[in-house]
């Protein structure tokens, strides 16, 4: 057994970066990227099994396919029932869980250190031997349905789901991730084996672990089991989106107003991100940011008010929430286009700036107690950089981030030709009397 773990081991790529004293990083013959970082101290390991599979990578016709190999992967195995597979992760007191992305699906777990070979097995086990049996491919596809109505109920939620439609239009960046009731209706158990088997391919695997661990057992664990499938050299392509400026209202008898105003952003990797961040912070980012401040402390017109980045690989947005009532609508839309023209042209007051950059240092330093915070930091350098980003680096890049940036890049975001605003709530298409971009009146 010795001498074939180090034959398996001589046919590896192994990188051990000089920046991340515990990272280590080696590529399976078929490969799969099997990355760690070893931190002793703690008493927990999370392991992540990502696939650079998410809901972008669906055609029209397939939209919420993804989520639903999610759901049935935990379904059972060819040696483990359902009940089997959580009883298995609750009898050590771990984490056994997955979600769905736009631009990839991750399986996880957390556990005590000593379990580390049980939560790879499980792991493994439902990745590479589920069953997705007939009659759980029609419960799940119940469960989903239901998911599906639970985020229909739940306006604060839904109408982001609207807006990506709104911005992206027929993009897949648009599609909702649980897909629609009528796709997922859809689905056959060989239309969703077929989607499984071509797009979870090796080279699109990333595994990630952190915490105590050791580099070497979780490849020989990884290599047991994942490097069974088989290479690939299927090509991907994806086609980069363009957002969209304009308007949709979607009429509902609600309390409140929900809307979502965005503007173009940044891709994930962009050489502006940290300015992103520290504008985004000052913005919308926490209790002290100037949405929060002015709307809800100040002015008591909404509970919740708040902005947000979604960043991709190939396009990002600069999106606000707020939720109000239909009566304080304009005046609320009103002092978010205010705060987007003193982000433009006014002088930072206060120390906000620095205020800022402080949150997002304490928010990064604090993130690195958890073991899966860690792991999750490790897949996306390797899916959005393609290398370690150390602490040090990301710290000395929002420190960097002075005023001149920040105005620039909002001078960029903050144009009117790029707006898109979605309203779900009690008010119809006649409120904007046709005007697709009513912030342009609005804003005089």
């Amino acid at each position: 057994m010795d001498r074939i773990k180090k034959n398996m081991r001589s046919s590896l790529k192994s990188v051990s970066m000089p920046d991340g004293p515990g990272y280590q990083r080696t590529i399976l013959n078929n490969g799969i990227k099997v990355i760690t970082e070893e931190i002793p101290y703690l008493k927990s390991v999370s392991i992540g099994i990502w696939v650079t599979t998410g809901s972008r990578d669906e055609q029209p016709y397939e939209n919420g396919i993804s989520h639903l190999i999610e759901h049935l992967l935990f379904k059972g195995t060819e040696r483990r029932t359902a009940l089997d597979i959580a009883k298995e992760i609750d009898s050590v007191g771990g984490t056994l869980n997955a979600f769905t992305g736009r631009e990839y699906t991750c399986f996880y777990a957390k556990v005590i250190h000593k379990n580390l070979s049980l939560a790879i097995d499980l792991l493994s086990d439902i990745f590479l031997h589920s069953l997705m049996d007939e009659k759980d491919v029609e419960k799940e596809r119940m469960v989903i349905l239901q998911e599906i109505k639970m985020v229909e109920d739940t306006p604060d939620d839904y109408v982001h789901d609207l807006f990506n439609r709104t911005c992206w239009g027929d993009h897949p960046l648009g599609f909702p991730i649980c897909g629609t009731e009528e796709r997922v209706k859809s689905f056959s158990r060989d239309q969703i084996e077929q989607f499984f088997r071509t797009h979870y391919q090796s080279d699109r695997i990333i595994v990630c672990a952190a915490g105590n661990l050791q580099h070497q057992e979780v490849v020989d664990l990884i290599e047991a089991t994942f490097g069974q499938i088989s290479k690939s050299n299927r090509v991907r392509e994806r086609v980069k989106p363009l957002s969209i400026s304009t308007t949709h209202i979607s009429k509902r008898d609600l309390e409140q107003v929900h809307f979502c105003l965005g503007t173009h952003g940044l891709h994930y990797n962009h050489s502006l991100r940290f300015a992103s961040y520290v504008l985004n912070t000052i913005l919308g980012g926490g209790m002290s940011s100037r949405l929060f401040q002015e709307i809800r402390e100040n002015r008591g017109l909404a509970y919740s008010v708040y902005s947000y980045l979604p960043t991709y690989i190939d396009t990002g947005l600069v999106v606000v929430y707020a939720g109000t009532d239909q009566n304080s609508f304009e005046e609320v839309f009103r002092l978010i286009l205010e705060e987007f023209k003193r982000l433009k042209t006014e002088p930072f007051k206060n120390g906000e700036l620095e205020i800022a950059k402080e949150q997002l240092k304490g928010n990064l330093v604090l993130s690195l107690e958890s073991s899966d915070n860690l792991m999750t930091r490790l897949a996306k350098n390797e899916i959005y950089f393609e290398t370690y980003q150390t602490v040090e680096s990301i710290l000395k890049g929002i420190d960097e981030v002075d005023e001149r940036m920040v105005k620039s890049l909002a001078s960029h975001i903050f144009d009117e030709q790029y707006f898109c605003l979605t309203v779900l709530g009690p008010m119809d298409g006649s409120y904007l009397d046709g005007n697709p971009q009513p912030w342009r009146q609005w804003n005089r």
